[in-house]
């Protein structure tokens, strides 16, 4: 099984900060972007390339079957075993042991050594107090003090406390964040259409506990028995030509009151709740995937870890002040499939004008600054759309001009306008860099560098250096090289990432962007870089006694260093940032080293 570049990216990207850093990083990927080939590919790498043993730890039973299954087909040579209750198996012996946290919590002992934790879903991680995961690694630690933990997720944060990652949790770090946009225009995610429902529900009486609307009065408040009527006759206009509806309710009495309407409408309905016996679940799980069942209802339970394709409807029929739910409902209408060219995701509980699109989700429920809701609805079609748009894309409404609250501090600079441009300066916290292949291109078209920008939690802003191409875009390539570094223009991508992660070029401290509203793509404009860095030779060239040195690909481990005076071939040194580690003699091949 071949990984998709964005995949191999972020394995590369992950191998790199191992090899970098003494902590635990975390690979954020969207939902059905296929977390489960990279996790496989690891695995594969650390028993296979470098002698290592690996745990791989999810909460429930789908993801462990999930992970078995592509470990499979991606390395079917490789041993793997099942530690799991709920699958019925206890294996302790194989390189790979797949395991439900709540069997193995307190089985350190009995599992012993491993090199490697990667623990899927990463934000289930608390982020204090003892825990299962807690407990877990802090055990495997006194076996290996060695152990790296390995986090992956579609949503690096939990509610109240914002990132999963901070020196003091267990994950440490994002090493590589690819975002839902991105994947859709690719082609590898399905595009999404909001409506909210015309008869809402006021949500201003709630009361919230944990930074969570309290469960009772949110079932109380969605299962008015007009408001479920209401709801269902919009599900059943909506999804005439819909096949696979996935109904999100506020808790049992209301699933099954919304399961009952549908029924008494003549539409064939059924539900999955936490008490479903297995085998009913199972086989309405299979139907529904099959496409025999249109309409599923469900409480919490289909979220993480399922996978259904077919899905060409969200209903979201309660609020959620959590941005990580939020995103794990609507999360599950990405995957493509043949039947759909895009999933609608109906809104009854206010949760996309709340928390935003799913691309651009702060992590803390909150609103921005300024208090402006980052969604609007519109009041003609009910589509949800972003807060820029003075016109509706789905039905040419003209929103009023928004009038200037008389307390705003200052005045906001965001577009008011269609098209009108919004710019902002932002300060870079990280830069990445990977080589882009267009999705569906030839084997020989030419590729580009990828440079991904990290300007917040969450918030990443990709550009494409083509140095492959020709042209104009050869040119403006050539330009951003040389007001960055001293080294000759690389002809390759593969070529520039190696040299980038070399350390050649200048640090980036801040971007402009350019967002005009209803464009698919924000635009660099502008950019405050560093000074460039004199990349020089430790000794002289023996020919001429120039100290600064080109670069060039030895192998995948190793750069030649050539005089850049006299082009004499002088050393091989270690790729990829790895500058400050002692060079290994004169060309004396090194080992491109255990990750971890």
């Amino acid at each position: 099984m071949e990984l998709r570049p964005y995949q191999q990216a972020a394995v590369d990207a992950l191998y790199r900060h191992l090899r970098d850093h003494d902590d635990n990083p975390c690979v954020v990927l969207p939902t059905a972007s296929g977390k489960t080939p990279v996790i496989a590919t690891i695995c594969r790498d650390a028993v296979q390339r470098w002698n290592g043993r690996v745990l791989i730890v999810a909460h429930v039973k789908e993801l462990l079957e999930q992970a078995a299954d592509k470990l499979q087909t991606i390395a079917p040579d490789l041993a793997f075993g099942i530690y799991s209750a709920g699958l019925g198996s206890r294996d302790t012996l194989a390189p790979v042991i797949i395991a439900g946290i709540q069997s193995v919590h307190r089985r350190a002992n009995e599992l012993g050594r491993f090199d490697l934790v990667l623990i899927d879903e990463a934000h289930c991680i608390p982020p204090d107090g003892d825990g299962m995961y807690r407990s877990l690694i802090a055990d495997l630690k006194r076996i290996n003090p060695h152990i790296r933990v390995i986090g992956l997720t579609a949503t690096p944060y939990r509610m109240q406390y914002g990132s999963i990652c901070a020196p003091e949790n267990i994950l440490n770090a994002i090493c590589f964040q690819i975002g839902v946009r991105e994947l859709i225009v690719q082609g590898y995610l399905c595009p999404l259409i909001s409506k909210a429902g015309r008869q809402k529900a006021d949500f201003g009486g709630l009361h919230t506990r944990g930074g969570e609307y309290v469960s009772s009065e949110v079932e109380k408040l969605m299962d008015d028995s007009s408001l479920v009527e209401s709801a269902c006759r919009e599900i059943l206009e909506y999804t005439r030509d819909r096949h696979s509806v996935l109904i999100f309710a506020s808790g049992v009495e209301h699933g099954d009151h919304i399961r009952q309407t549908l029924e008494s409408m003549g539409a064939g309905c059924r539900c999955v709740f936490g008490d479903t016996l297995e085998f009913d679940r199972a086989q309405t799980l299979a139907d529904f995937k099959a496409g025999k069942l249109k309409y599923l209802v469900n409480v919490n339970v289909l979220t993480t870890g399922f996978d259904a394709p077919n899905i060409d409807c969200v209903v979201m029929l309660r609020p959620t002040l959590s941005a990580g739910l939020y995103y794990q409902m609507v999360g599950r209408g990405f995957r493509l499939h043949p039947s759909k060219t895009n999933c609608l995701v109906l809104d009854f509980g206010g949760n996309v004008v709340r928390h935003g699109p799913v691309d651009a989700i702060s992590g803390d429920g909150k609103k921005s600054g300024d208090g402006e809701a980052p969604a609007k609805e519109c009041p003609a079609c009910h589509s949800v759309i972003a807060t820029g748009y003075a016109t509706c894309p789905d039905c040419g409404h003209v929103f009023p001009p928004r009038e200037k609250n008389k307390h705003d501090k200052s005045a906001t600079d965001a577009g008011v306008l269609s098209g009108q441009a919004t710019i902002r300066t932002y300060p870079v916290q990280e830069v990445t860099y990977s080589v882009h292949i267009k999705r569906g291109a030839p084997p020989n078209a030419p590729k580009s560098m990828r440079v991904d920008y990290r300007l917040g939690l969450g918030h990443w802003q990709s550009e494409w250096i083509c140095f492959e191409h020709s042209g104009y875009a050869r040119q403006k390539a050539e330009a951003w090289w040389i007001r960055r570094s001293t080294v000759p223009i690389p002809d390759s991508a593969e070529l520039a990432v190696e040299q980038a992660y070399f350390g050649v070029l200048c640090k980036t401290k801040a971007i402009t962007v350019r967002s005009v509203a209803g464009e698919d793509f924000d635009q660099i404009t502008n950019y405050e870089l560093g000074p460039v860095p004199n990349i020089d030779c430790e000794n002289p060239c023996p020919h001429c006694g120039c100290r600064e040195v080109s670069l060039s690909t030895y192998s995948e481990s190793l750069a030649e260093e050539h005089c850049k005076d006299c082009g004499s071939r002088l050393r091989l040194v270690p790729n990829m940032a790895m500058r400050d580690v002692d060079p290994e003699p004169e060309y004396v091949p090194v080992d491109d080293g255990i990750p971890f």
